[in-house]
């Protein structure tokens, strides 16, 4: 088991391995008194890896119960998260309890959020199920839900108490869910590690998913320890984000959240390129790494559709937004530019 140890106002730990599950209340009760386990998934998890998860808990003396939400992007909404709170509610849990989320990147913003908000804040832990949410979104404490207008508009701070990533539960993933995980990982190399760039293009079918979720967790851990709440350099998570943000809102979120991701990471490669920030060899290796991977690099959207959208992007402050420029593979950096110019970005980056 590899432990990487996050040290922000409420330290944790994020533990990466094969088979943890029947270990995670061994685990929790290093953390905790045995009390009231919510185990909220959605309803294609639950019935893969919840009893596992349960198992565990009443061996180790806590009371499990369980809730399933809708699967999907679609469920990430206010009257879901409101449905978890009342379940907290109608089951009286109280401060000395605890929330678990177990799932992929919904479940982990959605339950967070109701962990953040239910009684003004429970504690609660992350089981990542998908690669996209234990490389990325299970790290950090960030919690939200989207509203119609913009995606993550309701959310708040929230961080874990654990991060428990068994990398078995990896196995069941519907192969377009890995290929969304790929994105973010791919994201991890283009932004800081030229190198892990170069591994993720010559092992792309003998990945050792242990040594890849560590390397993404342990670089998102050094910008987390840094700008805890996403006001300076935490802010380079968020590269191919603003135009992903903008094709997931277009779509009416019916595309994944990695694989929109992985066409802004092309836009804005292309646009860099285009702009003179980039080199042209450096952006169409990202497109081919990418393609590599299975996932796409151009919109299917019209520039007037996505401009409207990136506009309502939550990273714009005032009329300006901070935008992750990438300037070689391996090195990117945060550019402040007046949000009317990102349509002109965008149209440098492909959109037509």
């Amino acid at each position: 088991m590899t432990r990487i140890h996050i040290a922000v106002s409420r330290p944790y730990d994020v533990c990466i391995g094969a088979g943890l599950l029947p270990q995670l209340g061994e685990e929790l009760l290093k953390l905790r008194k045995a009390c009231t386990v919510a185990v909220i998934s959605d309803d294609t998890v639950l019935p893969l890896y919840g009893e596992a998860v349960c198992a565990s808990l009443r061996e180790s003396g806590f009371t499990p119960l369980t809730y399933a939400i809708p699967s999907g992007e679609s469920a990430k909404n206010l009257t879901t998260y409101a449905s978890v709170l009342t379940f907290l509610a109608e089951n009286r849990l109280t401060r000395s309890d605890l929330v678990v989320a177990l799932g992929g990147g919904v479940v982990g913003d959605l339950v967070g959020f109701a962990a953040a908000t239910y009684l003004r804040g429970v504690d609660y832990a992350q089981i990542p199920t998908t690669l996209l949410s234990a490389v990325d979104s299970s790290v950090g404490g960030k919690t939200a839900v989207d509203l119609t207008v913009g995606k993550n508009l309701v959310g708040a701070f929230h961080q874990p108490i654990l991060v428990w990533c068994d990398t078995d539960t990896l196995a069941t993933l519907p192969p377009v869910t890995f290929r969304d995980g790929c994105a973010e990982v791919i994201k991890y190399g283009l932004l800081d590690d030229a190198e892990f760039f170069a591994y993720l293009r010559e092992n792309r079918d003998t990945l050792d998913l242990t040594h890849v979720i560590a390397r993404c967790v342990d670089m998102k851990r050094s910008l987390v320890v840094l700008d805890e709440f996403d006001r300076g350099l935490r802010q380079l998570l968020n590269l191919g984000h603003t135009f992903g943000h903008a094709i997931e809102s277009v779509s009416d979120y019916s595309i994944p959240h990695g694989h929109c991701v992985a066409m802004g990471m092309a836009m804005i490669c292309r646009a860099a390129a285009a702009m003179g920030a980039m080199s042209a060899s450096d952006a169409a290796a990202v497109e081919e790494v990418l393609t590599l991977y299975g996932l796409p690099t151009h919109v299917p959207y019209s520039l007037e559709e996505l401009s409207d959208a990136v506009l309502s992007d939550k990273k714009i402050r005032g009329h300006a937004v901070a935008l992750v420029m990438p300037r070689a593979i391996g090195s990117c950096e945060i550019q402040m530019f007046a949000a009317s110019a990102l349509p002109r970005w965008l149209a440098a980056g492909g959109a037509v």
